[in-house]
């Protein structure tokens, strides 16, 4: 090899380390700069970026707390939910456990259509019902052709253990940020569903920063059982990351019976 050849690679190589060392204090930097509690949390999610305005300002900011005072029952379109099993693609992004689905899976909803794009955990439940939270929420994000998100809340109460659940539990990525796809191993959605499909529907937001509006939620109105393992699990992650509610201004929610 010439000098010249190996002054070059050696450049290369150099600029090459700089350049990985920068791109993983930048995502570290992302992953930490919002939080659930003390300087970066909720109360100040409104103040870190310019883009998460709507946390502060915003009204129709999700959670919230579905009171009975608040709800009008209504004969509204059932969810028809097609899910269909998904290689196993789950990750530790910093703020919660995520399933990021294979694309197939959908649910119908008064002749809209939206796709399942991923789940994720959060502990306690987000949504509050008559103030109470529940022990977990899994969120279920989907994405219709037009670009607008549904999220399915299904709550998760202590009880029997859950085999989806287990089966997550047992995969957990051993580092933050790092989505690992888990040979020979399949889930499926639909096995957190809770046999009665009920629902709450609002509009609301991401519950995270940026807190994007415009989203429709349908909190299942019927919890899905998980062992107190399964919960303490998590916990010893991700103790405690939910939003607190958020006021309504006013908004509808309407119940399916």
């Amino acid at each position: 090899m010439s000098g010249t050849s190996a002054t070059r690679q050696s450049t290369l190589a150099a600029i090459f380390a700089v350049s990985l060392t920068m791109t993983v204090s930048v995502s570290a930097e992302e992953s930490a700069h919002w939080s659930y509690s003390g300087k970066t949390g909720p109360e100040k999610w409104g103040s870190l970026e310019h883009d998460y305005d709507s946390c502060a300002v915003g009204h129709d900011q999700s959670p919230i707390d579905i009171s009975d005072d608040d709800v009008h029952a209504e004969n509204l379109p059932s969810i028809d939910f097609a899910y269909q099993p998904s290689p196993l693609r789950i990750v530790d992004n910093g703020h919660t456990i995520q399933v990021n689905y294979a694309p197939g899976s959908f649910i119908d909803v008064g002749g809209r259509r939206y796709q399942l794009m991923q789940f994720h955990f959060h502990k306690p439940s987000e949504e509050e019902i008559d103030e109470k939270r529940y022990d977990m929420v899994a969120h279920l994000v989907h994405k219709g052709s037009d670009g607008r998100l549904a999220v399915v809340a299904v709550l998760l109460a202590k009880g029997h253990a859950s085999p989806l659940i287990d089966n997550l539990w047992s995969n957990l990525p051993a580092q933050q940020n790092q989505e690992i796809a888990v040979d020979r191993v399949t889930i499926n959605a639909a096995d957190l569903l809770p046999e009665n499909h009920d629902y709450y529907t609002f509009t609301g937001s991401l519950t995270t920063p940026p807190c994007t509006e415009g989203v429709t939620w349908f909190v299942l109105q019927h919890p899905t059982s998980v062992s107190a393992e399964e919960i303490a699990r998590f916990g010893a992650i991700y103790p405690m990351n939910a939003r607190p509610v958020q006021p309504l201004y006013g908004r509808e929610v309407r119940a399916s019976h």
